[in-house]
């Protein structure tokens, strides 16, 4: 055996016991007639300790030769440590070497591998494979195991059954780009890779499988950001002869577990919430409700004042600012700045402080009056100390800026606690969104999402207006589920079709497959999809989903560790028949 034990297991209890040891060296320290080496493996670490007086010659003289991440065995006797370490586990011992083993010798690392490294990120993902050594990747990881099993195991549980979808598909043109892979056996064809196993799923229903689950890789050619990556993990799930009511109990009821396992927490609460109100309240439809500031509207009090931005403005919003009014110049131009900043779009803003003596003080003071002032106070239930910040505009694009200066206020008056969790439920989507690029409506979610029954004759009349049977969970102001009841029957999908531009001839050429097995008896039928990616670090208190991926990609989906994407050689390009010529186009 390479080892009898690990490195974080040992302790008082085992002294005098004798062992063997396998793992990196962390460290080694060397004061001549003393050394002492911090053996590293997933487990722990260990001190091992060599000295003149106690270790044979020969062995001491290999010792001088370890360098850092050396992998080594080492045999001796567990002892009680003069000096004890407590900020690790196995602080109280250390083994007296008797024998050492160099197993495998290594190059110096391009970066420190300790919990605090001084490697930046793009170093580190180049070496991902010595970065998971360090604790915090291999944390984030042993994590996501923890999340993943706690899954499993709940969902089998309920009596969902894990069932793998193929991963070489068909192209649809609905959804962000696909990635493609030439079929070399079917000269100018192509396979997709699977953006999401949603029709399979669907025909999972239809074959009577009722419960299914599957945590699954999905692939997406689109645009990167700290939450995204190309390829990323979904808990997928189907159920047969439900409706939105049990969806959602049996995914609060999932959502509960992972809290209560994995964090501790219990959550009393899921809120309902519906799609117009949070663009209303909050400004998007992923609110975090931890904290207040919701959007007061305040058109009717404050146009026809003389004030040129506000008259013109379909929309006058504003929040209040907890404790905020004894801000300095300095800190109400960067919160101006940030609203400028491109990414967010907004020409200034307006501010008021609500002084703590009942007097207002605001940027706009030549055109309203205290009065006027405090009525916007009342509208926003901002209270004495409190700053009022007013956004003004076109109504979809002030509300999504006033949405970001909201959480950017948050985060700097650390609102956003990483232990503190509020779910809630958003419902009643629209089925379908406008594109002005195309000039049609495309589907909010999928082509397959069912409409409200109640809203379906305005189909023909007022399509913009009809809500889908569709449902998001959202985690702290993140998505981290979406789901709908999906359509059953020929009719309604046809119907559905029709609405989304597909000709006939487009919609059976794509989906084809799913039209004929509907006629074969299927069930009424719904979903969610959870981002497991998202779920894992918003549990974990991140943001940034690549921490508890393994090997991710960087923000331009580059492997930078193994250099992919790349070219192909010409052999392998004339072996699936892709001209070389068009690759020069």
């Amino acid at each position: 055996m390479y080892r009898t034990t690990t490195c974080g297991d040992l302790r008082l209890v085992n002294v005098n016991e004798e062992v063997t040891l396998a793992g990196w060296v962390q460290r080694v320290r060397d004061k001549g007639f003393m050394m002492w080496i911090d053996l590293r493996d997933r487990y722990g670490i260990t001190q091992i300790i060599l000295d003149e007086a106690r270790t044979d010659k020969a062995l001491f003289e290999l010792a001088k030769s370890l360098g850092r991440e050396f992998v080594i065995q080492v045999k001796g006797t567990v002892i009680e440590r003069e000096a004890k370490n407590n900020h690790i586990p196995t602080g109280e011992i250390e083994i007296l070497a008797t024998d050492i083993q160099i197993l495998n010798t290594a190059k110096l690392p391009p970066f420190t591998i300790e919990d605090e490294t001084d490697g930046g990120d793009e170093l580190r993902m180049k070496y991902r494979y010595l970065d998971i050594r360090r604790n915090p990747v291999r944390d984030n990881l042993i994590f996501r195991h923890k999340v993943a099993i706690e899954v499993r195991n709940y969902m089998s549980n309920q009596g969902f059954i894990e069932v793998e979808t193929p991963y070489l598909i068909k192209s649809t043109p609905e959804g962000a780009r696909d990635f493609v892979v030439p079929s070399r056996m079917n000269e100018g064809q192509f396979y997709a890779l699977p953006q999401s196993p949603q029709t399979f799923k669907q025909l999972l229903m239809v074959g009577g499988m009722d419960k299914y689950f599957q945590i699954v890789k999905c692939f997406r050619d689109e645009d990167l950001r700290a939450d995204r990556q190309p390829e990323f993990t979904q808990i997928d799930c189907e159920m047969a002869f439900v409706e939105q009511e049990d969806v959602l109990n049996t995914f609060e009821g999932l959502t509960r577990h992972l809290l209560k396992a994995i964090k501790g927490v219990e959550v009393a609460e899921f809120p309902r919430m519906t799609y117009d109100y949070a663009m209303k309240t909050y400004g998007n439809d992923k609110p975090d409700i931890r904290f207040g500031m919701q959007f007061g509207e305040l058109n009717d009090l404050v146009q026809n004042k003389g004030f040129a931005i506000f008259d013109a403005a379909e929309l006058v919003v504003g929040i209040a600012a907890p404790n905020c009014a004894q801000y300095s110049r300095k800190e109400l131009d960067a919160l101006i700045e940030f609203v400028k900043r491109p990414q967010v779009g907004a020409s200034g803003l307006i501010w008021v402080k609500c002084n703590e003596d009942g007097t207002y003080k605001s940027s706009v003071d030549k055109f309203y009056t205290e009065e006027d002032l405090k009525l916007w106070a009342e509208r926003l239930q901002a209270k004495a100390g409190d700053l009022l910040l007013v956004l003004a505009g076109e109504t979809t694009k002030t509300r999504t800026q006033l949405s970001m200066l909201r959480m950017e206020l948050a985060k700097n008056l650390g609102l956003r606690k990483a232990d503190e969790f509020a779910p809630l439920w958003v419902v009643d989507f629209p089925l379908l969104e406008w594109d002005e690029e195309t000039k049609r409506f495309h589907a909010m979610h999928h082509p397959f999402t069912s409409p409200k029954k109640e809203d379906l004759d305005l189909l023909k009349t007022n399509p913009a207006k009809v809500r889908a049977n569709a449902y998001d969970l959202v985690l702290n102001g993140n998505e981290i589920g979406g789901g709908s009841i999906r359509i059953h029957d020929k009719a309604t999908q046809k119907m559905m079709f029709d609405y989304l531009g597909f000709t006939e001839k487009e919609a059976e050429n794509q989906f084809g497959f799913l039209m004929n097995a509907f006629e074969f008896g299927a069930p009424p039928h719904g979903g969610i999809a959870f981002g497991l990616d998202r779920l894992v670090a918003i549990l974990g208190g991140q943001e940034t989903i690549r921490d508890f991926i393994a090997f991710p990609k960087n923000n331009s989906g580059r492997d930078v560790m193994i250099d992919a994407p790349a070219a192909l050689d010409n052999v392998q390009l004339k072996e699936l028949n892709i001209k070389l010529d068009l690759l020069n186009f």
